[in-house]
């Protein structure tokens, strides 16, 4: 095998391992080394009780769907659709790769399922409601998993679309269900609360105010943790713990005008926020809006409560660490010995981070041009060139540069030799003392041990040679230099058509696999 041969080899070897992890084993890493359900990790439950005293519930975060509205890209053109595919299909991957493998019980989505939803005409909500149920799996992978839902304000508006667009809402409560209610999971109490509507004016809040009330009048039998998309008021730059990637967002509300009705807000109000927080008494919050992790702590009237942020599920959403949450509800009733907080504990479980995958992707084939071009024909031999180090090595230590002392004189530079003939016709080489002695080294440089001494002629004949041998090289080498030009093209050529050739090689093999991978995950199964 010839060595470009055997360098197209390893890069093919490179690249099926790099398509491998980047499209399916990296989606392995949460449910097989990265993430585990905390009641297993959780040191303080550590050897009590075993799986069947929880119950597992995952928690998803905006994946919102992108559509016309996500680029300003004309619909159906062929950018959109790419970016839509390797977005859903990333989105699909992770659900059915590194969330499904929990086996949860239960499934939570916080909301924001589309980009555009209030701004999509009915056929386009429903082609993105299809597709939105493709990528996570709603038609085939569910039959034993609760599914619950909250709106986002990608998917209903803030207040002033509610009065503007009441179609939205009823499309919305359809599909998905009320905007406002509670179930309950083990033996906490889950509060749902339509969050875009709490900040409106009366008539619009009065709907999920009144559910709150109702919600604050019952008999608490068990915990509750209240689920909002968009997360409750904090105070500007606060610290959001160490998941936080992304710039801390201060507190920012957008009203109409002149009905002054919201049309953007960041948090939920402080006044808002704490009369939510009075009502329900909540010992966990999950929200979500922000597409990055984000984890603060309330002060109430029952104490302190913790609220966990969810980052997006998608890679396009501004967060290159996509992410979602394992919780583990008890199933046990709240004893005097456990406190609230242990009734729900949480794990934040991070995703593959397509964006870097796609980074390497395009140095691993910049990395292949340049090694198929410039790699050496003769390849790296190492041992080879070292060798011909050694050998180099040994023969200066050999040479008289290195030995101590002066050079030995030579017996013979005051010397000259004739070449005389015999009478018989035969040669005979007589040594003579020179009559003026070599004394300095140009005068010692004529004289060489065990040869003759130039004659004049001689020298006249030889320089006469030298002359006639430089017009004929400098001839020659006028006549070989646009060959060597030629040459130099060739080469090149050579290089380039034997580049192709090792990329369409690798291509044959991994494009197929690429291919296999992405359509392998996009199927229904």
């Amino acid at each position: 095998m010839k060595e470009h041969q055997r360098v197209a080899l390893v890069l093919c070897l490179i690249w099926l391992g790099t398509l491998l992890y980047g499209e399916m084993f990296a989606f392995w890493m949460p449910p097989f080394f990265s993430c585990s359900w905390p009641h297993r990790s959780n040191s303080k439950m550590a050897g009590q009780g075993h799986a069947g005293d929880y119950v597992k519930v995952a928690v998803i975060a905006d994946p919102q769907l992108m559509d016309k509205t996500s680029l300003h890209l004309p619909p159906k053109s062929l950018a959109l659709e790419i970016a839509q595919f390797y977005t859903d299909l990333y989105m699909r991957r992770a659900i059915f790769s590194s969330v499904l493998p929990f086996k949860p019980d239960v499934v939570l989505f916080l909301g924001d399922y589309f980009d555009g939803g209030p701004n999509l005409s009915d056929e386009e909500w429903q082609e993105s409601l299809s597709r939105f149920k493709h990528i996570f799996g709603l038609n085939t992978a569910y039959d034993n998993i609760q599914v619950y839902y909250i709106p986002g304000n990608h998917d209903l508006g803030y207040a002033n679309l509610y009065s503007s667009k009441p179609e939205v809402i009823k499309r919305y409560e359809k599909e998905f269900g009320s905007r406002n209610y509670q179930f309950k999971v083990g033996k906490v109490e889950f509060v749902v609360v339509d969050a875009q509507t709490l900040d409106g004016k009366q008539n619009l809040a009065s709907a999920s105010w009144d559910f709150v009330m109702n919600i604050s009048k019952d008999n608490q039998s068990y915990p509750r943790a209240l689920l909002t998309h968009i997360p409750l008021y904090r105070q500007d730059w606060i610290n959001c713990g160490p998941h936080r990637h992304s710039p801390i967002i201060i507190q920012w509300i957008q009203r109409t005008f002149p009905e002054q009705e919201i049309r953007y807000q960041n948090y939920i109000t402080e006044e808002a926020s704490n009369r939510l927080l009075n009502l329900i008494k909540p010992v966990l919050i999950l929200s979500g809006h922000d597409h990055d992790q984000c984890t603060v702590t309330h002060d109430t009237q029952t104490g302190p409560v913790m609220e966990h942020t969810l980052g997006t599920i998608s890679w396009q959403q501004g967060n290159l660490y996509p992410s979602f949450m394992l919780l583990s509800v008890s199933n046990s009733s709240l004893s005097a010995t456990s406190s609230r907080e242990d009734m729900i504990l949480t794990k934040l479980c991070f995703l593959p981070k397509q964006t870097h995958i796609y980074i390497w992707y395009l140095l691993l084939f910049v990395l292949t041009i340049l090694a198929l071009l410039f790699w050496p024909t003769g390849g790296l031999n190492v041992w080879h060139h070292f060798g011909n180090l050694v050998d180099v090595s040994k023969k200066l230590m050999s040479c008289n540069i290195f030995r101590d002392g002066t050079k030995e004189k030579n017996e013979d530079e005051n010397c000259e030799y004739e070449m005389i003939w015999g009478a018989d016709g035969s040669m005979h080489v007589i040594k003579k003392a020179l009559s003026n002695p070599v004394t300095s080294p140009s005068d010692r440089s004529l004289v060489e041990r065990g040869n003759a001494v130039m004659r004049p002629a001689a020298k006249k004949a030889i320089n006469l040679e030298s002359e006639l041998s430089l017009d004929v090289d400098n001839h020659n080498a006028v006549k070989l230099a646009p060959r060597a030009s030629r040459s130099k093209i060739k080469i090149i050529i050579q290089r380039l058509l034997r580049m192709i050739r090792m990329v369409i090689l690798i291509a044959a093999v991994n494009v197929p696999l690429y291919m296999m991978l992405l359509f392998k995950d996009w199927i229904d199964k």
